[in-house]
């Protein structure tokens, strides 16, 4: 029974004779036990269930009808507001620490990263996809038109990024720069690392702006998305056709498939917004975003998560691995990994 509940006995007691009701007798007679209801929450509040004793939590339950049945007579016989406001919320916080399920911080935790967030990155799986072919398109757009023309190359990636890894460099020095051999004088230090960290730092800032912008109706966020691949499939033109394709992919691998699996993700959180502005159905277009952004937020949480992985990839793993093969392996098994946490049905305990 819950307080809104309490309104059904109004009936009955609107049979009593309001103008011959006193406020202050009803208050003598009823407060005792408003008073020790109170007491009760306050302990169970601070110290939980373990601290009352069995006669204690075994009033519970008496008191808190009590309370509703004072309510429900408060409400018919228009009692002062201030007396109506006090049963209203003790009754609310009853119903809550009697009846409501209350969990730990703990178990909200574990339940978020066993259930909710992997629940919500399956729910969104359609936009994932689009997402995720939006990003290839971006890729393979500027792959294409660097292979085929060296110059496109600096419309996409600044010579300074770039630190000489572009179409002008031999083999040899791109190679260098992989962690195979020894780097070209001046440049043993850096390596990818200046692009690395460009790459890491540009994916992220899109990401979280593909989410922010979902509410444009997903516009900015396909967009945006598109954008992600572009470096991407320029710098992979540059090595590819001194041959070292292979080579640059097991680089890119070993922190890429989650670095990119997230963005891909942040940016499906953003079409989920703006595909519910759009189509709201049967709801309100508020509602529908709102519906729509809890799920996203949900999914971005663990994109934040995602991406410090792939950070600690990037800054350590492809550091430290300099073997391609054991790259690949590496960046495959974290890309099942995710795909294993993600997508395969679990049943939720209940407890």
């Amino acid at each position: 029974m819950t307080p809104s509940a309490a309104t059904s006995s109004a009936g009955s007691a609107r049979a009593l004779d309001a103008p011959s009701f006193s406020t202050s007798r009803f208050r003598a007679e009823r407060e005792a036990d408003w008073i020790a209801f109170d007491l009760l929450l306050t302990t169970l509040e601070k110290k939980g269930a373990k601290a009352l004793t069995s006669d204690e939590l075994l009033q519970l339950p008496l008191l808190y009808r009590a309370t509703l049945s004072s309510l429900s007579i408060a409400r018919a016989t228009s009692l002062d507001k201030a007396l109506l406001d006090h049963l209203e919320a003790l009754s609310i916080r009853g119903y809550f620490l009697v009846y409501g399920v209350r969990e730990s911080r703990l178990n909200r935790l574990r339940r978020f990263f066993l259930y909710d967030w992997p629940a919500a990155v399956r729910s969104v799986w359609k936009e994932t996809i689009v997402i995720s072919l939006i990003i290839l398109l971006g890729a393979l757009t500027s792959y294409s038109l660097v292979a085929s023309n060296p110059e496109w190359y600096f419309n996409f990636v600044s010579e300074d990024m770039a630190g000489g890894r572009d179409p002008r460099a031999t083999a040899e020095f791109l190679k260098s720069t992989l962690g195979h051999g020894k780097a070209a004088a001046g440049d043993s230090e850096s390596g990818l690392h200046v692009f690395a960290t460009y790459l890491f730092t540009h994916n992220s800032r899109v990401s979280i702006l593909s989410f922010a912008l979902g509410f444009a109706f997903g516009v900015p966020t396909m967009m945006l998305e598109y954008y992600q691949g572009i470096s991407l499939g320029a710098m992979i033109a540059v090595f590819a056709g001194k041959g070292l394709g292979f080579d640059f992919g097991g680089w890119l691998f070993i922190h890429g498939t989650t670095e990119l699996f997230a963005a891909a993700l942040s940016g499906a959180a953003g079409l989920r917004i703006g595909t519910a502005v759009v189509f709201p159905g049967a709801r309100g277009r508020l509602q529908a975003a709102a519906d729509a952004g809890r799920t996203a937020g949900k999914v971005m949480v663990g994109v934040i998560l995602m991406l410090f992985a792939a950070g600690l990839l990037e800054g350590f793993g492809r550091q430290l691995i300099t073997d391609t093969m054991l790259r690949y392996a590496i960046g495959s098994l974290m890309l099942l990994a995710w795909i294993a946490y993600y997508y395969i049905p679990r049943r939720e305990d209940v407890t």
